[in-house]
């Protein structure tokens, strides 16, 4: 019987148990306060209450319930007539009443919200049961004008089980009736609780290579299944399933497995996870019997292979077989070798340390008869540092102190303050898992003798005989030094037990009544260890490593970044590349952004108005085919370099795909002339069967040449329906995106004497990127636009544009029960991004100095995850706010989104938004908003489209009479954004750009989880520039920061290009050569180097490198261009630094600064240094034209001619012509390229005075243009007008755009 309605199973409101089971209250206080009846009693209209005295520094109120009772609810309630109650507190559970396990909510929240008044009753129903004997609730807090006051009532039902006891040399064999057991479907249940970290629990195997085995391991579950593979059986490449962890807890946990076939769901205690089981067939052979508990040997009983379970079970069944019950009734079907039948309780008693700056335990040191001291004791932890043991010893002021330092265990002998010696454990011996570890200390002569579980012992030599003080400290000092106690780093978080000192062991019970030492921060008889990775948080495959309080995810590789590895680092198409400045190439491409898929490489050819995404496939050469027939066709499936889920998402999201098909033909028809049946055929992207060749719509059989009207034969509709004996063509291009790409093609009429067909599928190709200009106008305060529920339990990112002129306005809103989620413009300077997930609102501001409803473009990025949330507006700094380690991590909605406007149709939005993604997945604002009465689709103005007015990072920015471009954030000028801004450098030449203060390079706050702990650095930078030069070695780019770290990108001896990481001052650096070929060759070269954290990635040249770990480059100082004079880098970088640089540097950006044209344009700012002779140049002009030899090309290796191909001997004779016409030409280059090279160095000096007064008078008019287009006060920025006269908006909505 399930315990459902607990209010009618265990406690009547009248406060009568249903069943005949009585309680006996114990309150932990020297005086408690108890009147009237037991404090489980009815709340309503009952006097009493329990009330322990004001001196109990931790008070508790323990129920013994006599018996396991199932538990589903507690409810509390102030003490009658008084002003005390309870308002916080937690609730612990135990079977013994010695060892306790605290009671988690859903999410891991361990705190319950308690009473308001006296007088209330607050009830919580818990989301899993409790089963065990005593309850405790320990008050955390209480009203503060009164005392803790407290009454309760506990609900449930009785809960039976048949339990044994296993000893770790015992197991129970089920032994089956017949040889073996086949079956498709399982269902094994129980629950356990272990005193150790390994022991199997559950072992079956075949003969035929199956095998079943569930065992604990480091205290996690691990499930080994295999079905009919007997390579997995003799391999030692064995896969385990592993789940939860934790599990030597000496508490119960359930295990639920399920199998049906080869699909299975392990479900331990709440976490569930869902695999298919290796092997080749679908039921488990099982052969004589089934063990749990250990695996014997064969013919060996009491000899086992593994570690044996040491532990209890309850309730184990397999397939509904009671195990245990048959067991203790003694069937012959079970053998039970030294099984119990009731679990025996070990004392093993904890305590939790809970603050890493103020808790300790001080204990006496008893006297030793041999002299010397030993003590010895367990600890478990996540943390990697943590003082463990701290002692002065009796020749003052030496000390000895045991801690956790960089995960490792150290000895130190402090001698004085200067002296001192250290011994530590071996490198692999790291201690902060989790796990149980054992730590001994000993001295003996002039020895003392550490010693790490079963590990070899590590002894230091001492000068004299070594006594302890009087008291030995543990987890940490007192805050008052009165013993010479001092925390090294932190103090110990973590869990302790089994204290013996001189072999006396240590009775926690009388530390924690006052009789016995002293303590603080301390929680007795219970491991409060949580494992915080457990559901792991981190996404996309970030690994979670964690300390006491937190959780922290490596995003290495994964390609993504942020808190939880929740955003992807690259753009979703290359529309969005085109956007910030890049030029073709190849690039990683994320089209769900933040969503489930991975990113994928994609050629982006961009030198076309239209932007075009190029992906290719395993055979894109011409194939030649014969002898192929309808009954046995020729096949050919295509592989693309992107998953088939990857490409439906870059196909849904563009403008337009299309691909082209050329099929030539010989006697090889595609339709069948008598019935029109086709004989050839290609299947689209869904698996489907289409039959046309060309640009028209789907379901009519023609081809390309019957659109066009010239086909060979107009009595057909394909070219080679005409079956003739010469070479015929019918390529086309297929543009029905929803159909794209071509997934496989199939031919089936090339099996006639003379009869063959050649075909080449082209890569798939689309333009364009659907979300970026979907917009909606929101003219009407009341109007919005609504949409299905936001799926964002644990992590949500919301992206926009928004322009307006209204003062404020919710942008988005969404709304469950208690808790919600908004976006809004709270005031014509701020945006404000709040939610609730059950801890209470939370409220993230940005206040921009300018006013943000200026009917300009503006951004805004809201994120929250379970670790933080941040609010990105435009180029502002990012606002972070950490989540609190011990809160509800759910946001739980049940409404519909709102987008411009709320339910209530309040403090609606006026204007314009546009891009709106919601976790990767872009809404279509423009499809809602043509139904929607009060919103339009589109948006007006002349920068509210994609004809992309501003390029390379340009922002278009609007203006009554037309609109300009802001180019400040680009490293490019003019009206557009397009002009290169270039300039040529001697050897003595450079431009420094110094930074005005420490400049966090991504802008985010610091990371508050220091050296201590391994958090993510989420540091980064981006840097772009062209160069073109013939020297070597040479300096192109130096940034150095206040704390002597440093990048430098330099050309070594041999011209390479190399990529010099230094960030840490006590390490060698981290080196990156790209490429060995000689990049001085006088030719221009592009470098775009993108770094996330530990991730380096060369964009143009496809490349990533790590640095070491634990890097961070913050507090940047400056950036220098060409020479460079310090002496503080390393030989090889200050080698190439004092060469300087000569040729042309252009288009240089360092993340959103242009120091280049910061130079030109601001020669006289106090943060641009300019030293020897620069000269503005037009080498930048030529990337147009010129392929940068820094990026693959990508060409097409097959023409789009329509004839067949041609005999390659029939070249012949033009290519030996062409090589001779090629020999000559050279001849004359070489003879022309003399001579001028002969003028030219007649007449350098006389040159050289006239481009240095050419070069001022340069700069000074840039200086004067730019400075003119700077002149607008709003902005003070680069900005171009573009007058528009012809294009006046009439329309009345145009008030807030």
């Amino acid at each position: 019987m399930k315990c459902t309605d607990a209010s009618e199973m265990l406690f009547k409101p009248n406060g009568v148990f249903s069943q005949s089971i009585s309680l006996q209250i114990e309150g932990f206080s020297s005086y408690s306060m108890m009147e009237g009846v037991s404090s489980y009693s009815m709340m309503e209209g009952v006097t009493g209450g329990w009330s322990p005295q004001v001196t109990d520094r931790h008070p508790w109120l323990q129920l013994d319930l006599r018996d396991r009772i199932e538990v589903t609810a507690v409810a509390t309630q102030g003490r009658y007539g008084s002003s005390d109650w309870v308002s916080g507190y937690l609730l612990l559970f135990s079977d013994t009443g010695r060892a306790w396990k605290q009671y988690r909510q859903e999410d891991g929240v361990g705190r319950f919200v308690g009473n308001v008044n006296a007088d209330g009753v607050v009830h919580h129903k818990l989301s899993h049961s409790i089963r065990g004997r005593f309850l405790r609730f320990v008050p955390l807090d209480w009203n503060p004008s009164g005392w803790v006051g407290l009454r309760v009532e506990v609900y449930g039902c009785a809960y039976k089980s048949d339990v044994a006891d296993f000893d770790g040399r015992s197991s129970l064999l089920y032994r089956f009736n017949q040889k073996s057991m086949s079956t498709v479907k399982d269902v094994i249940s129980l629950r356990f609780k272990s005193r150790q970290a390994e022991g199997v629990l559950l072992h079956g195997e075949g003969q035929r290579g199956n095998y079943i085995t569930l065992e604990l391991h480091r205290a996690r579950l691990a499930l080994y299944l295999n079905l009919d593979d007997t390579r997995l059986r003799f391999s030692s490449g064995r896969v385990a399933v592993t789940l939860s962890s934790l599990l030597d807890d000496q508490h119960w946990h359930s295990v639920l497995i399920e199998r049906f076939n080869k699909q299975v769901n392990l479900t331990v205690d709440t976490h569930t996870q869902h695999f298919r089981t290796k092997g080749e067939g679908d039921s488990l052979e099982v052969d004589y019997e089934l063990s749990f508990g250990g695996i014997p040997l064969p013919g060996k009983p009491g000899t086992f292979l593994r570690k044996n379970f040491h532990g209890c079970m309850e309730n184990l069944y397999y397939n509904g077989i009671n195990i245990i019950d048959l067991a203790k009734r003694r069937k012959p079907q079970i053998y039970s070798g030294n099984v119990t039948f009731s679990c025996s309780e070990p004392q093993l008693v904890s305590t939790t340390f809970l603050s890493s700056s103020s808790s300790f335990l001080s204990l006496p040191a008893t006297l030793s008869a041999s002299g010397g001291f030993a003590v010895r004791f367990q600890f478990r932890t996540w943390n990697p540092d943590g003082l463990l043991l701290s002692t002065r010893l009796a020749l003052e002021p030496q000390r000895l102190e045991l801690q956790i330092s960089n995960s490792r265990l150290r000895l130190t002998h402090h001698m004085s303050a200067q002296q001192k010696e250290e011994v530590s454990t071996g490198e692999g011996q790291q201690v902060n898992d989790g796990l149980w570890h054992s730590a001994s200390l000993s001295s003996r002569g002039l020895q003392v003798t550490m010693t790490l579980d079963n590990e070899p012992s590590s002894t230091m030599e001492l000068g004299d005989h070594m006594e302890a003080g009087d008291s030995l400290y543990f987890g940490g000092c007192p805050s008052l030094n009165v013993s010479g106690c001092e925390n090294p780093t932190l103090a110990f978080q973590g869990c302790m037990r089994l204290f013996s000192i001189n072999s006396q062991p240590m009775d926690l019970n009388l530390v924690h009544q006052g009789r016995l030492g002293d303590y603080k921060e301390l929680q007795f008889d219970t491991c409060g260890i949580h494992d915080r990775c457990l559901p792991n948080f981190c996404e996309h495959g970030g690994q979670c490593s964690q300390s006491w309080s937190c959780f922290y995810c490596d995003c290495s590789g994964t390609g993504y970044t942020g808190a939880t590895c929740h955003n992807s680092i690259y753009e979703a198409s290359c529309e969005a590349y085109r956007l910030t400045g890049s030029s073709s190439g190849y690039f990683s491409i994320d089209p769900d952004g933040s969503g489930p898929l991975a990113p994928t490489l994609v050629y982006c050819n961009m030198t076309e108005n239209k932007v075009w995404t190029v992906v290719t496939h395993n055979s894109t050469d011409p194939v030649r085919v014969q002898g192929s027939t309808l009954q046995k066709p020729y096949i050919m499936k295509f592989n693309y370099s992107a998953s088939p889920e990857q490409l439906l998402a870059l196909v849904s999201g563009s403008e337009q795909c299309q691909q082209e098909v050329m099929y030539s033909c010989r006697k090889s028809r595609l339709f069948n002339t008598r019935d029109g049946s086709p004989l050839s055929w290609w299947v689209d992207q869904g698996g489907e069967r289409r039959t046309y060749w060309g640009g028209f719509l789907p379901g009519v059989q023609q081809c390309s040449c019957s659109l066009e009207e010239n086909c060979m034969d107009m009595n057909y509709f394909c070219n080679c329906d005409a079956d003739t004996d010469s070479w015929s063509n019918d390529t086309g291009v297929l543009s029905y995106k929803e159909h794209l790409p071509v997934s496989e093609i199939v031919i089936g009429d090339t099996n006639r004497t003379g009869s063959e067909a050649l075909y080449r599928i082209g890569p798939l190709r689309c333009y364009g990127d659907k979300s970026v200009w979907n917009a909606a106008s929101f003219y009407q305060e009341s109007s919005y636009l609504h949409f299905p529920t936001l799926q964002a339990e644990l992590s949500a990112d919301i992206s926009f544009y928004f322009k307006t002129s209204a003062p404020s306005g919710v942008f988005l809103e969404n709304v469950g029960l208690k808790d919600f989620i908004r976006v809004e413009l709270s005031s014509p300077f701020a945006v404000t991004f709040s939610f609730d997930v059950g801890n209470g609102p939370v409220v993230l501001a940005i206040k921009s100095h300018v006013p943000l409803n200026d009917r300009q473009w503006h951004y805004v990025r809201a994120e929250r995850s379970v670790k933080e949330a941040s609010l990105q507006v435009d180029q502002l700094p990012l606002r972070f706010l950490e989540a609190p380690s011990e809160g509800h991590l759910r946001l739980r909605l049940n409404s519909q989104l709102f987008v411009g406007g709320t339910a209530a149709r309040q403090r609606g939005f006026l204007g314009c938004i546009r891009t709106l993604t919601v976790n990767g997945v872009t809404f279509s604002l423009e499809e809602r908003a043509k139904m929607t009465p009060g919103v339009s689709a589109g948006c007006p103005g002349h920068c509210s489209g994609s004809s992309s007015l501003c390029h390379n990072s340009g922002r278009c920015i609007e203006k009554n009479s037309g609109y300009v471009c802001d180019c400040s954030q680009s490293a490019y000028g003019g009206p557009s954004c397009k002009e290169e801004v270039s300039v040529s450098f001697n050897r003595e030449s450079s431009v420094t750009y110094t930074f005005q203060e420490p400049f966090s390079v991504m802008q985010n706050r610091s990371f508050q989880a220091s050296s201590v702990y391994r958090g993510n650095s989420r540091a980064g930078e981006n840097m772009a520039f062209i160069f073109m030069t013939t020297q070597s070695p040479a300096m192109l780019l130096t940034v150095s920061t206040f704390s002597q770290q440093y990048i430098a990108v330099i050309l070594a001896r041999n011209g390479s290009i190399q990529i010099w990481y230094h960030l840490h001052v006590d390490r060698r650096p981290d080196v990156f050569s790209p490429r060995p070929s000689s990049l001085a060759d006088g030719r221009l070269h592009r470098i775009r180097i993108h770094r996330e954290g530990k991730d380096v990635y060369l964009q143009d040249m496809n490349l990533k490198y790590s640095l070491s770990p634990d890097t961070e480059f913050i507090s940047i100082k400056s950036l220098t261009l060409g020479k460079v004079t310090v002496d503080t880098m390393d030989e090889e970088v200050m080698q190439a630094g004092s060469k300087g640089f000569i040729g042309c540097l252009s288009s240089v950006q360092f993340n959103h600064m242009a120091p280049l044209k910061a130079a030109l344009l601001n020669r006289a700012s106090s943060l641009v240094s300019v030293r020897g002779h620069l000269v503005e140049s037009n080498c930048g002009a030529l990337a147009d034209s010129t392929i940068f030899h820094s990026q693959s090309d990508h060409s097409e290796t097959v023409g789009r001619g329509r004839g067949p191909l041609r005999n390659a001997s029939q070249s012949n004779y033009a290519v030996i012509g062409g090589v001779v016409s090629a020999v000559v030409f050279i001849s004359l280059c070489v003879v022309a390229v003399m001579t001028r090279f002969l003028y030219q160095h007649r007449q350098a000096r006389r040159d050289a005075s006239i481009k240095e007064k050419e070069h001022r008078t340069n700069l000074e008019t840039a200086y004067r243009r730019e400075a003119a287009y700077r002149a607008e006060p709003a902005y003070r920025t680069e900005f171009h007008l573009h007058d528009s006269h012809s294009s006046t908006l009439n329309d009345n909505r145009e008030y807030y755009i």
